[in-house]
């Protein structure tokens, strides 16, 4: 349920409404807009059931909310959430581009990528230290040193880092290093992880299971804000379909559906969308063309020798251009890169 406060309303009936829904062992979530203070109830569905709050003074009316997720959904938080990161907004008029290798591999790969992303405007630099692949025999990663080359290489060239996190006891870890955490596809319903990463003090952008639908994908975010991280940034990164020209299917009206249905800032990664480099352009332009609020790139300076990725990731020429037309694009939409 949530409650909302009419215009008028004082902060002696906002602590009214509160002291009742707290007297009945229910929790209460602020939510304060410019024109209209929202009180989202949670707790015990039957409590809530029982709660009569339309005759307090100061509360315009009461809606109930049918969807599981709660913290995450427009209804609790009507506008669009911004999310700081070490002085990088993502959300509202900002459109932020994260890039970098699929894999960190050497100091002077990273390097020279992060010199060039950050060259192009990227303000994150992306890289995987621990890689979960399909196969055991694959590249895994570098681990920590991988963390160290990130950040070292990121603060060189004014970048942040975002890097993914596939366990929960490397959480302390990874944040010594990391701006961001990133959870993988793989991962989005590793609820042991997410209810981690709830108590966590750094942002998480959470990507889309290979073939979650949005509302799994808004309840998996809701068990990191439950948490009490509400620090929480989506990612499109293409679902699972019947096609195989592409690695995966992008699925840009989930950019309209999360913008409907939640006030979470929602970036795409066309490269895992499309798995093929020459498609990453077009489909990077498209989302940011239906709205979204970021872009997650791979780009390797050489990827013909790549370790992971090589086919759907940029060289720094292509990854320029990107940003070029990009930036246009975003001036269209409203959005400042």
């Amino acid at each position: 349920m949530i409650i909302v406060m009419k215009p008028t309303s004082t902060k002696e009936d906002l602590a009214r409404v509160t002291q009742k829904i707290e007297s009945v062992g229910l929790s209460t979530h602020l939510s304060v807009g410019k024109e209209r203070t929202i009180v989202g109830v949670i707790g015990d569905k039957k409590i809530i059931a029982n709660l009569e709050m339309n005759m307090m003074p100061g509360v315009e009316k009461t809606v109930r909310i049918t969807e599981k997720y709660k913290l995450v959904s427009r209804e609790f938080h009507p506008e669009d959430s911004v999310i700081d990161v070490a002085g990088v907004p993502i959300g509202g008029k900002n459109l932020v581009v994260m890039a970098g290798p699929c894999s960190v591999e050497s100091t002077e790969q990273l390097e020279e990528a992060a010199e060039a992303v950050a060259k192009c405007g990227a303000k994150f630099l992306r890289g995987g230290a621990f890689k979960p692949r399909t196969s055991p025999y694959d590249f895994q990663g570098l681990a920590e040193q991988g963390l160290k080359m990130l950040r070292t290489a990121a603060d060189h060239n004014g970048l942040k880092v975002v890097t993914e996190i596939v366990d929960k006891d490397d959480i302390d870890l990874i944040g010594t290093y990391a701006d961001i955490y990133q959870v993988g596809a793989r991962n989005m319903q590793n609820f042991q992880l997410l209810k981690a990463l709830g108590k966590a003090k750094k942002p998480v952008m959470l990507k889309r299971g290979l073939s979650a639908t949005i509302s799994e994908w808004l309840n998996a975010a809701e068990y990191i804000a439950a948490g009490g991280n509400e620090n929480i940034i989506l990612c499109e990164r293409g679902i699972r379909t019947y096609e195989t020209f592409t690695r995966n299917t992008l699925d840009l009206s989930a950019v309209a559906a999360v913008k409907e249905l939640s006030h979470l800032p929602i970036v795409v990664d066309p490269s895992h969308g499309t798995g093929r480099w020459e498609m990453v352009r077009p489909m990077a332009r498209a989302a940011v063309a239906a709205g979204c609020d970021g872009l997650i790139i791979e780009v390797h300076p050489h990827p013909e020798v790549a370790l992971s990725d090589g086919d759907q990731s940029l060289t720094p020429k292509n990854f320029k251009a990107l940003m070029e037309e990009v930036r246009q694009f975003g001036a269209l939409m409203g959005k400042t890169l």
